[in-house]
């Protein structure tokens, strides 16, 4: 049975013995989806970058994975030079894809987000398909620089539901996953925080 836990919890708490799999929301960006196809982070979220990265040092992470988008790859740095870990570009943990033909992104993610899995465009069915099979193969001790909604589709994949929206990660959360035998569960999802789509 997967079990979820809410909140933050200390370090000391996670469960000895097991291999963990660390999901990290990207900062704060400095423009929204609306004004710009792929923003970097701004002056909060360099300082939230800073932030996680200490508390990640606090685990023992082997290696580094990273959406290719600017604001994942820019939130990864601070934990990479704390580490001295290399970060692999990874599109597999992207942003989610944009179907074609729409007037207005933001309004249709808006919709989408509220809404369940089975009302996906094919280009979006296939995207999580494939994050979905990258989860599988993913090493222990890894920590991932994502997305909302690609977090929120690893934890609904791994918690049985098919909300697009599980949760609401803040930026920066750290959402923990367990890895016992062949089973992968959600250890503890990151902080939540109001999300705004702009």
């Amino acid at each position: 049975m997967l079990v979820a836990l809410s909140g933050d919890l200390p370090v000391q708490s996670i469960s000895p013995g097991h291999f963990m799999i660390y999901f990290v929301r990207h900062g704060e960006a400095e423009a929204g989806w609306g004004t710009a196809p792929d923003p970097g982070l701004s002056a909060l979220g360099l300082k939230q970058a800073e932030a996680v990265a200490a508390e990640l040092e606090k685990h023992s992470v082997s290696q580094i994975l990273a959406s290719p988008m600017r604001r994942c790859q820019e939130t990864s740095r601070p934990f990479a030079n704390l580490s001295g870990l290399p970060v692999a570009t990874d599109p597999a943990v992207s942003e989610i894809p944009t179907p074609q033909g729409l007037s207005d992104r933001v309004e249709w993610l808006r919709g989408f987000m509220a809404g369940t899995w089975d009302a996906a465009p094919s280009v979006v069915a296939d995207w999580r398909s494939d994050l979905i099979s990258r989860l599988a193969s993913i090493e222990d001790e890894t920590v991932v620089f994502s997305h909302f909604i690609a977090i929120n589709t690893i934890v609904g994949h791994l918690e049985g539901s098919d909300l697009v929206t599980s949760f609401r990660p803040g930026h920066c959360s750290v959402t923990i996953l367990k890895r016992d035998g062949d089973t992968l569960s959600v250890e503890r999802r990151g902080s939540e925080a109001a999300t705004k789509v702009l």
